[in-house]
């Protein structure tokens, strides 16, 4: 492939709905431009870029693909981004290195959910941007109805450059309504036709709101436009393209991905509008290299992969460059451009072009390669918060060897994935975007990695304590022949105020001597042990301060193993004494959804024992919620939130404070435990 110059070059996203044809559509311009001589179908598994096996079995997109497309005198980087909403992290990876957007939205279904998501994010990173309606071949399509639901969503500057020729099975073409003129397409291909004479008043209605709209991106020409004055064809070209460099224009181009019709004309429109990227790098950039690591890819044969945005000078194969967040130099190779399972090889990356290289040894998503005598650090890559965790465990010792490893590489190429460990139960944490996401980056790690491991819910760090004081005694004796074991012991306890800042105090208030000092450790261990084992349901025992009161010791057959034993006797005595209780962790939410789902939100809330602290609108029709629920009941609530807001909604939590569970949930727990220890 040859190397363009930046003016030439335009890196565009696909973003949409799920399911609305954006690896199809990459497919098919792979097709129209030359680059293959069939085109990949998505349905079929045979797609170019979709070669993932995971990918290929579901038969849809789960990382995002860089597809250069040479299109007439110039080149465009399409940047295919997943549809399904558990994969965001990857579509904001795409919309970091692109400089404009294309969102697809289906003639049948106008807009969705991933259209509304697709446009916040484009408004997140101020990309100008395109609509294309495509599936206007299918039934119960309509583009009249699209173009109404686009404009009632996104506001008037939506207006179409073409209108489709013909209607679901019947579609054939589409009419420029800037020129005027019609065009059929075979085998992708423009052929100039006759506008057919039932099309005039539709033409003339969406001509008239594309010139309205058009218009109010240049004043000189909406006062001419007011005073009946006529607007040329060139005229209202540079209005668009100013509009939409502006991002106060939105065109909209019409056809049918799989019928191969409005492709050519949508690559078209995407070189005559969107600014290329010399115009849309960042202007304090100064001629030095500085180019953005924003996708990784761990391929078990060639290694890591890493995709390459060059915003400043140019990036040569076999060269050196400095890492400025690792602050060290790092060896570039090969530099390549993928198409599928196709790698082509170039020399050089100019300001504007993405490329690939392999094996880098410091480099990760979000880094930056610069010059070690001008270093400097772009903007890295906003990755979603995660909403779903699960706990994992190797399935066998082969597999806990090799799961380190495979966790360090499945986070370096999902960085919206996050590992932790569970203190108390040693378990591994995994934690992404939803359920789904999880579950396919633990088959990732089977597939890519061979490690097999089993996952299943969080374990939920309940606390046991007590409500009031209590006193008891303690007493270990045992004779065995020769030295025996003795120890006898008092101890109070009593809880801890609200306001301590502790979770356990113990107290040494023996007087006199009768328990000698070398045994007062012993105690203090045996009190903690038993606090860690807990009493009603096996949980760790909090906010309780136990003091050794008085005792008795035997010169001969004391020590400080016997006083151990004896004190966990004596809790064993006092506990039970103190009201104890089991609590449950209750964590903070703050919930962000649409205003139409807030009841929903709250009956749900209200069902998970939730309480509702407080709501308030954050503009574009969202509500932020706050509110405290139990950790028990929020386990599964990234799918639930989804669900109930259609993937609109999204949530933060974080731990608040320990509360006492419901005596339904406390007999439970301590029913269960008896279970288990039965079992065992």
């Amino acid at each position: 492939m040859r190397v363009y110059p930046s003016e030439r070059i335009q890196n565009v996203a696909l973003i949409a709905h799920g399911g609305s044809g954006k690896t199809s559509l990459v497919d098919v311009a792979l097709y129209d431009s030359g680059a293959v001589t069939r085109i990949g179908r998505v349905d079929d598994g045979t797609s170019v870029i979709d070669i993932d096996p995971d990918e290929v079995r579901r038969r849809m997109s789960l990382s995002l693909k860089v597809v250069p497309i040479e299109w007439g005198n110039g080149k465009i980087n399409l940047l295919d981004t997943p549809g399904y909403a558990d994969f965001v992290g990857e579509v904001k990876s795409g919309l970091r290195a692109a400089d404009a957007a294309v969102i697809l939205v289906t003639a049948e279904k106008g807009v969705e959910v991933g259209t509304e998501l697709a446009w916040r994010f484009a408004n997140e990173r101020h990309l100008p941007r395109m609509v294309f309606i495509t599936k206007l071949d299918h039934e119960n399509s309509s583009f009249d109805r699209t173009v109404q639901s686009l404009r009632d969503a996104f506001g008037s500057s939506i207006a179409p450059l073409y209108l489709p020729i013909g209607h679901e099975a019947s579609l054939r073409g589409v009419v420029d309504l800037i020129c005027q003129r019609a065009y059929t397409f075979d085998n992708g291909k423009p052929i100039a036709a006759e506008i057919p004479a039932d099309m005039a008043d539709t033409i003339n209605r969406y001509r008239e709101m594309l010139v309205e709209s058009a218009v109010e991106c240049d004043d000189e020409l909406m006062l001419r436009y007011l005073d009946g004055q006529a607007i040329s064809d060139e005229e209202l070209r540079h209005a668009i393209q100013v509009g939409v460099t502006a991002g106060s224009f939105v065109p909209v181009v019409a056809g049918s991905i799989t019928r191969n019709i409005g492709v050519s004309t949508l690559l078209d429109t995407i070189q005559r509008y969107f600014p290329d990227a010399l115009a849309a790098k960042p202007a304090t950039l100064n001629g030095h290299l500085a180019a953005l690591a924003f996708k990784t890819i761990v391929d078990p044969q060639r290694g890591q992969i890493t995709y390459i945005r060059v915003y400043s000078g140019a990036l040569k194969a076999d060269s050196r460059a400095w890492n400025a967040h690792s602050n060290q130099e790092e060896r570039i190779g090969q530099l390549l451009q993928l198409r599928g399972k196709q790698q082509e090889i170039v020399p050089e990356a100019p300001a504007g072009d993405i490329v690939c290289t392999v094996k880098l040894t410091h480099t990760h998503t979000g880094d930056t390669l610069c010059e070690k005598e001008h270093p400097l650090e772009l903007e890295g890559v906003s990755f979603p918060e995660p909403q779903f965790t699960t706990a994992i465990a190797p399935r066998s010792k082969s597999d806990l060897d090799k799961l380190s490893n495979a966790i360090t590489r499945i986070v370096e190429e999902d960085p919206s994935v996050h590992t932790d460990r569970d203190r108390e139960t040693a378990e591994t944490l995994l934690s992404g975007v939803g359920e789904a996401h999880i579950d396919i980056m633990i088959e990732r790690m089977q597939r890519k990695f061979g490690v097999e491991v089993v996952k299943h819910d969080l374990h939920v760090p309940y606390r046991e304590t007590i409500r009031k004081p209590a006193r008891a005694n303690g007493r270990f004796k045992r004779q065995s022949g020769g030295h025996g074991q003795f120890g006898d012991v008092w101890l109070e306890i009593e809880p801890l105020p609200p306001e301590s800042t502790k979770d356990f105090i113990f107290e040494n208030k023996i007087v006199g001597g009768v328990v000698p000092k070398e045994y007062v450790p012993g105690v203090e261990k045996g009190v903690r042990e038993a606090l860690a084992k807990g009493f009603l349901a096996g949980y760790p025992m909090i906010n309780v301060r136990v003091a050794l009161v008085d005792g008795k010791y035997h010169p001969v057959d004391s020590s400080a193993q016997a006083f151990e034993i004896a004190a966990s006797y004596g809790m064993k005595e006092a506990v039970p004494l103190a009201n104890p209780t089991i609590m449950e962790p209750i964590m903070n939410v703050v919930i962000l959804a649409p205003e139409t789902n807030m009841g929903d939100i709250s009956s749900d809330l209200n069902t998970k024992r939730g309480r509702i602290q407080g709501m308030e609108s954050v503009g574009d029709g969202y509500q932020r919620i706050t509110a405290q629920a139990p950790m028990a009941e929020m386990l599964h609530y990234a799918t639930d939130l989804r669900s109930i807001t259609q993937g609109r909604g999204s949530f933060i939590m974080t731990f608040a404070h320990y509360e006492d569970v419901p005596a339904p949930v406390q007999q439970h727990l301590v029913e269960e435990h008896a279970h288990k220890e039965q079992a065992s």
